[in-house]
């Protein structure tokens, strides 16, 4: 049987346009990454273990967790974006690489939409202002009052883009003005305010809330509007004297951009379903997180939503792109 030239190209182009369909069919058929661009121990980290747990029941196959964090963790991001687009490198990330740092630095080394594919939310989250426990304040107003007398001495930490607006806000609603320190994550900022090298922080509750519930550190206020179901005693930073007051922050998933749809499909269906499982579950419970997904092409129209609120809160706190 001979073959022309037209059949012979015929059948490598049949044989391209099914390699996707092939591909995903049997989707995922070995080890899947989460790359976590926080620092072990983070509420990122936290969450991203969880949903590994339950990819792992629903897949039957294995996902590693490799943490790469630093640089308010675009060296994660950007590693994700560089991978292979075969659905078996996934981002667990934040506002901070998806909505936050475009408007914080001139220089990002990936584009926050261009170079992903987005798969679904995880859940949104509250975050806590916290000091130590020997620190001269007992509220919100405490520490604003010994601020305005003491401009610039006071400092807080923060090791995400969330943390670090939460603390710029605070600033530019109340005229106080604070000492930044960056870290590589909030649970490096909350060893140094641990030891006394910074005053205040606010970070996630997933990172703060344990350390209030042990004693070693003393909450002031939550950023939510509503207090916590974990923590009804704190009240919100709102109602402590700062009205108005709001930062959250939320967890999504991404894929390198150009993956297969199909594969992004079950990519979707695995970590959607894996939100529900008790690993997660116990996650969302323990830290106060509010569970929730979406299509990818909700996650890219909420995160288009996003960007301009934090490029907005950025501008008005006069913050400068480093």
């Amino acid at each position: 049987m001979r073959l022309t030239a037209s059949c012979v190209l015929g059948l490598l182009l049949a044989g391209t346009a099914l390699a996707p369909a092939a591909q995903a069919a049997d989707f995922p058929n070995h080890p899947i990454t989460f790359v976590v661009p926080f620092a072990p121990g983070s509420a990122t980290d936290q969450i991203g273990r969880a949903i590994a747990q339950g990819v792992t029941q629903e897949s039957g196959q294995t996902v590693i967790i490799e943490n790469k964090p630093g640089a308010s963790a675009m060296i994660g991001a950007q590693a994700v974006a560089r991978a292979a687009p075969d659905g078996y490198t996934v981002l667990i990330t934040t506002n901070t690489t998806h909505a936050a740092n475009e408007h914080l630095y001139k220089q990002l080394q990936y584009d926050p939409v261009k170079d992903y594919a987005p798969l679904t939310l995880l859940g949104k989250g509250a975050q806590i202002m916290v000091v130590r426990p020997d620190a001269p304040y007992k509220n919100v107003q405490d520490f604003l009052n010994d601020a305005r007398k003491n401009p610039g001495k006071l400092s807080f930490g923060s090791g995400s883009s969330s943390s670090r607006i939460a603390g710029e806000l605070l600033q530019q609603m109340t005229g106080v003005k604070l000492l930044h320190v960056p870290y590589k994550s909030n649970p490096l900022a909350v060893t140094d305010l641990l030891g006394g090298q910074i005053t205040m922080m606010i970070t996630d509750t997933a990172t703060g809330l344990p350390q209030v519930q042990s004693g070693k550190l003393r909450a002031l206020g939550v950023t939510t509007l509503k207090r916590s179901p974990l923590a009804p005693e704190v009240p919100t930073i709102a109602e402590a004297g700062v009205p108005g007051y709001e930062m959250g922050y939320w967890f999504a998933a991404y894929a390198p951009a150009n993956t297969p749809p199909a594969v992004v499909q079950k990519l979707h269906d695995l970590l959607a379903q894996a939100t529900k499982g008790q690993a997660a579950q116990q996650f969302y419970k323990l830290t106060g997180t509010v569970p929730e997904t979406s299509t990818p092409a909700e996650l890219a129209a909420f995160q288009k939503a996003e960007s301009k609120k934090w490029a907005d809160i950025i501008k008005q706190a006069g913050i400068e792109p480093e």
